[in-house]
């Protein structure tokens, strides 16, 4: 009888139907994480709110950049729906609810094209969780009236729904989409939200931190569902093309600038484009591409 040699036949517990002879190989695996947790963007939104809202400095910080000649100065005006019978960007005024339905109709559609029941359920997830959030926490989060503010200024406004929009429907998109164009929705989606953010503050609709508020929840949210997928349904590593990710952030950049923009004030303009340019920063590494999961292969031992 010949002897065996149990150095080949031994087995890692991992892998119990190893092949005799072969060996593990660890390789990487089609699933990726969001590089910002949810647990993360939830921080970030609550030091916001304490920040902003709670203390007398930060409530000064953020009035001071009102003035008393409203949304007349604002570049954007003629397209923001405040001025008598002008056109409303997306979701701004009174397109608001027709954008949601048109972008949860794209979402339903595309999931329905592609069958990616999964993905569809957790970008359904993403909008609703974002605007449910949205409501639930204007509703329970006060703006206490530290610094004596104008009755206008003392309204809460945090977060921001009209921001909660384009970015819900922004992530929501990008998980349903197919990995070849999924770079070019983000991108996309984080001009979108570039601009509905500088454009909500140039008008006086909202503060820097209402704008931010919104984009941590959802992005909180994103970061969420692409957890729980299940790793076959999670969004796979993409290859961006080596350009993107600078034009991207050079297009949010100027619409930011372009939609925060005022004629009576360089200073409230560019506070305006620095925080609506946050916003899509944090929609881009939100979505960007974390390390991916490794999993075991085996191949046969040489020799």
């Amino acid at each position: 009888m010949t002897q065996q040699d149990h150095s080949t036949l031994s087995t890692h517990p991992d892998t119990p139907n190893q092949v005799p002879g072969a060996t593990a190989e660890r390789s990487p695996s089609r699933t990726i994480r969001p590089r910002i947790s949810a647990l993360l963007c939830l921080a970030g939104f609550l030091a916001v709110y304490l920040i902003a809202v709670c203390t007398p400095f930060g409530q000064r910080a953020e009035n001071a950049l009102f003035n008393s000649s409203g949304a007349n100065p604002a570049w954007i005006y003629n397209w923001s729906g405040t001025a008598y019978n002008s056109p409303a960007l997306p979701p701004l005024d009174q397109t608001a609810m027709p954008t949601l339905l048109v972008g949860v109709s794209v979402i339903a559609a595309v999931t329905l094209v592609r069958r990616c029941w999964w993905q569809g359920g957790a970008a359904a997830g993403v909008v609703m969780a974002t605007l449910g959030s949205k409501e639930l926490t204007r509703m329970i989060l006060p703006r206490p009236d530290l610094v004596g503010a104008h009755v206008s200024l003392i309204e809460p406004s945090f977060p921001s729904g009209h921001v909660a929009i384009p970015a819900g429907l922004a992530l929501g998109a990008a998980l349903v989409a197919s990995p070849r164009i999924r770079p070019y929705v983000t991108a996309a989606g984080m001009l979108w939200l570039a601009v509905t953010a500088g454009a909500v503050q140039a008008t006086y609709h909202h503060r820097p931190s209402d704008v931010l508020g919104s984009t941590l929840l959802a992005c909180a949210c994103y970061s969420l569902a692409s957890r729980l997928l299940p790793p076959a349904d999670a969004p796979g590593v993409t290859r961006r093309p080596r350009a993107l990710p600078a034009v991207a952030l050079a297009l949010s950049a100027a619409g930011a600038l372009v939609a925060g923009a005022r004629d009576d004030s360089v200073t409230q303009s560019l506070v305006f484009a620095a925080a609506a340019f946050l916003c899509a920063a944090l929609f881009w590494f939100t979505t960007a591409e974390g390390p991916a999961h490794t999993a075991r292969r085996t191949r046969p031992a040489l020799g």
